[in-house]
């Protein structure tokens, strides 16, 4: 999630209460909507709302604004096009393609793995190659929530990495906002640019996953579990669970007549093109209109085969397209909820107030990554948390550099970065958390639960590396 509005309370650190008692509830419960539910209309009452009609003016507040808007019609014209495929028969045509003898797991997340390198986006992304991997990985017998792990690490974490993107003009303009010797914007990307190789979270995530991929790291935790559900009963997804993408392991009906190069790969190249095309040309990805140019080309190709016969069938194909991904909006909700509840507790200036006295030259850099990653996890937003952050680490920074572009700046300025991206990889809050579990058809809280130790393990590892600085 992009961005968080903050009003300071006086509830201090209590204001984590609703964030606490959501994750509670989650891991217990494994019903994310019902703990996240939970969790707002707790909010409300500590903002001093009405039972009820708190809810009610929150969720107004919340979700009446663009981005909601906006996030909605990707979700919806995803599921669309899910649904599209579905009747074509090329999810399952595609199935088949690479589902023979010499098909692995390890070649379906290693296949995901390297397209979330391609499509640098941390919507699109995991969006795109979902659709694209999901197939393979299901006949290859690989978990669901281990899908989503390999699309939610390579999101967020390829996108801080590469600056010529929207990431690293908003850096840029975080880093210039604070003065010392950044006087302008340019110069406070050639800044972030040499903050990167510090930047070790991201770093070290992408060689995890990648080594967890190649089956070099083998699995542990709830992941080592679904994948001994997965091998022993054939399971892709919990008995019980709710994929987010209400398609269990429904492919189509039959594969006869599919046609991969009209069906699949024309709408596929449409989105791919008008999204990459879009970032180089305007500097930012037109999501929604490259998956509109996908479904209308898809509709098209399937009114010429005949598949697609009336306006009815067209109607029926969007609403069941829209009602497939109706979990996944209804979390995605609820996440935009709780995240203004934060920021009207004001979660994220409580957690600085609670470690500001802790800034010394040594303990800098570690801190302002374990403080900037507390705020994105609780917040679900890395550029929340960027934005909380900077004007709090780097004029510490600048003080201990005496003004200077030294060592202690960059890898500051790294830490933010890096601290912003575990919580928005690893928080249950996350839009692109969400969207991880939507593009790989995995249960949310299953997805939540079986990668997060290994963001934590990346997380420790940063830390670390921060203190042996």
């Amino acid at each position: 999630m992009h961005s968080a509005g903050t009003e300071m309370s006086g509830w201090g650190l209590w204001s984590l209460l609703p964030l606490a008692v959501t994750l509670i509830l989650a891991f217990v419960s494994r019903s994310a909507l019902i703990a996240m539910l939970i969790g707002v209309f707790i909010g409300t009452l500590m903002i001093g709302a009405l039972p009820g009609v708190g809810l009610n003016e929150l969720l107004q507040s919340s979700l009446g604004n663009s981005d909601f808007i906006w996030i909605c019609e990707i979700v919806i014209l995803i599921g669309i096009l899910f649904e599209g495929f579905k009747r074509s028969g090329v999810l399952l045509a595609l199935a088949e393609r690479f589902g023979g003898a010499t098909h692995s797991p390890r070649r379906a997340a290693l296949t995901a793995w390297g397209l979330g390198f391609l499509i640098i986006d941390d919507y699109f992304s995991p969006l795109m190659t979902g659709a694209v991997v999901r197939p393979m990985s299901d006949r290859a017998g690989m978990p669901r929530e281990k899908l989503a792990f390999i699309l939610d690490a390579t999101t967020a974490s390829v996108c801080i990495l590469v600056p010529f993107t929207a990431w690293g003009a908003y850096m840029a303009s975080l880093i210039a906002a604070q003065g010392g010797p950044v006087t302008s914007a340019e110069e406070g990307l050639r800044v972030f640019i040499g903050s990167i190789g510090y930047n070790f979270y991201p770093l070290l995530i992408l060689c995890f996953s990648l080594l967890v991929c190649l089956r070099v790291i083998p699995d542990f935790g709830p992941m080592r579990r679904a994948e001994q559900r997965a091998a022993e009963t054939g399971a892709l997804v919990r008995p019980g669970a709710n994929p987010l993408l209400d398609s269990d392991n429904d492919l189509g009906a039959s594969s006869e007549g599919a046609s991969l190069l009209s069906e699949l790969a024309l709408p596929v190249a449409l989105v791919v093109g008008i999204g990459v095309g879009s970032l180089v040309i305007a500097g930012s990805v037109q999501i929604v209109e490259a998956f509109m140019a996908g479904v209308v080309s898809l509709v098209g190709v399937l009114l010429l085969r005949r598949r697609l016969r009336s306006a009815s069938e067209i109607a029926a194909l969007i609403l069941d397209g829209a009602r497939s991904v109706m979990p996944a909006l209804l979390i995605v909700a609820l996440a935009y909820a709780l995240n203004t509840v934060a920021g009207q507790l004001g979660v994220g200036e409580a957690i600085v107030a609670a470690f500001s006295g802790s800034f010394e030259p040594g303990w800098l850099v570690p801190l302002t990554f374990v403080i900037t990653a507390a705020i994105g996890f609780s917040t679900g937003t890395s550029w929340g948390a960027f934005a909380m952050m900077m004007p709090v680490a780097v004029p510490v920074a600048y003080a201990f550099s005496s003004g200077e572009l030294t060592p202690i700046v960059y890898q500051t300025i790294a830490a933010v970065a890096g601290g912003g991206i575990f919580g928005d990889h690893a928080s249950p809050v996350s839009d692109t958390t969400v969207l991880a579990s939507l593009g790989a058809g995995s249960d949310h809280m299953d997805h939540v639960i079986t990668q997060l130790p290994y963001a934590l393990l990346a997380a420790a590892l940063t830390t670390g590396l921060y203190l042996l600085l």
